[in-house]
């Protein structure tokens, strides 16, 4: 017992700093993508951190299986280094009772992991978009930003604030009215105005209210330009029906995925399946590659394993690929590559024990016969 808890423990605090580094580095990679899109104007400021905590289950989702992986070969790279394992397996512990132990806790980090895919995921992206949406029903004035070419909401004009003052009126304005697209003949408003301001009426629908200004109107097939100084003129910059945002396979909730035909629905269903069986597939991996001399250092397989993981992770992502296209069977799915994990995992574990190496003279016996 003495013995499970410290290699549990081990693990267990390596897996928590690498997983507080990775998770450190791509969230802050998330956040400036979010602050970027939130500075562009497609969302208010105030939703930043909503939606970065929104991010963070499909994050996780990604960061966690590598984590456990590089704690394995962190925790067991350093008992090797410091002869602790061999002292280990000099009592008695084998090496197959510390891949036991350690997939025990795959298995704690599968669980949480499929928890987070198959059920969260989804969750947290369709609240997402119901924030999006909701911040695209409500944009108005609380969407515009200063100094800065702004699309309207309704996608019909283009607009440009030189100043919002703290009263919510705003200075030296320019809008662009763009015509319907499906009207030929539509004409075309460029409007400059010294001051405006934005009004709601009791429908929930948007006004830019403008004052002091000119409207040029014109169509671009015609040289026919009419110029009009107004003392006050309003547009519409946000209708009452807002379209919904187009829902990703990815935002599904599990039981409707499955009702779902088509590839890219079963593409879907593996790939929220592929990662959490990853997870003791790459520990199969990992155990027997941690395994170095005190001449090595612990970090000696640290490279070679880390390209098997990315080469892992890289098969997972064109298998999906390749369901969604069909270019494989659906009934094979992406089982085939976590057969092949399964395979190298387990002659990597072999290798060292009595039996395999049996095997592995036995080949060399009928090369050398051959």
């Amino acid at each position: 017992m003495i013995v499970f808890r410290y290699l549990i423990g081990e693990v267990l605090k390596a897996q928590f700093a690498v997983l507080l580094v990775l998770l450190t580095i791509f969230i802050s990679q998330q956040f400036v993508r979010v602050l970027a899109d939130a500075s562009d104007g497609e969302f208010p400021a105030s939703l930043v951190l909503t939606l970065l905590g929104l991010n963070l289950p499909q994050l996780t989702v990604l960061v966690l299986p590598l984590s456990f992986f590089l704690a394995i070969l962190l925790a067991h790279g350093r008992m090797y280094a410091e002869n602790e394992m061999v002292v280990l397996h000099g009592v008695g512990v084998s090496e197959w009772y510390v891949t036991r132990v350690t997939l025990l806790l795959a298995l704690v980090n599968l669980i949480f992991t499929a928890y987070l895919s198959i059920y969260v995921g989804s969750w947290a992206e369709e609240r997402q978009n119901q924030v999006l949406e909701k911040a695209q029903s409500e944009a108005g004035l609380a969407a515009l930003t200063q100094g800065r070419f702004q699309t309207s909401p309704n996608g019909r004009a283009v607009l440009f604030v030189e100043k919002i003052n703290k009263d919510n009126t705003l200075n030296k304005v320019f809008v662009a009215q763009l015509p319907d697209p499906d009207d030929e003949d539509g004409l075309t408003n460029l409007v400059v105005a010294q001051q405006g301001r934005v009004i709601e009426d009791d429908i929930g629908s948007q006004q830019l209210e403008l004052e002091k200004g000119v409207r040029y109107q014109g169509n671009p097939k015609s040289l026919d330009i009419q110029v009009i100084e107004f003392g006050g003129y309003k547009m519409e910059i946000k209708e009452q029906e807002i379209d919904e945002r187009r829902r990703k396979l990815s935002a599904l909730p599990i039981d409707e995925l499955l009702a779902t035909p088509g590839s890219e629905a079963v593409a879907e269903f593996q790939w929220r399946l592929a990662i959490p069986i990853a997870i003791p597939l790459m520990t199969l991996i990992a155990v027997p590659l941690a395994r170095v001399n005190v001449r090595q250092g612990k970090f000696a397989k640290m490279f070679p394993a880390i390209l098997l993981y990315l080469g892992y992770f890289g098969l997972m992502v064109a298998g999906r690929k390749a369901l969604q296209d069909e270019v494989i069977p659906l009934s094979l799915g992406m089982w085939w590559i976590h057969g092949c994990a399964l395979v190298l995992g387990l002659l990597l574990l072999i290798k060292e024990r009595p039996s395999g190496m049996k095997l592995l003279g036995f080949f060399k016996r009928k090369q050398v016969a051959g």
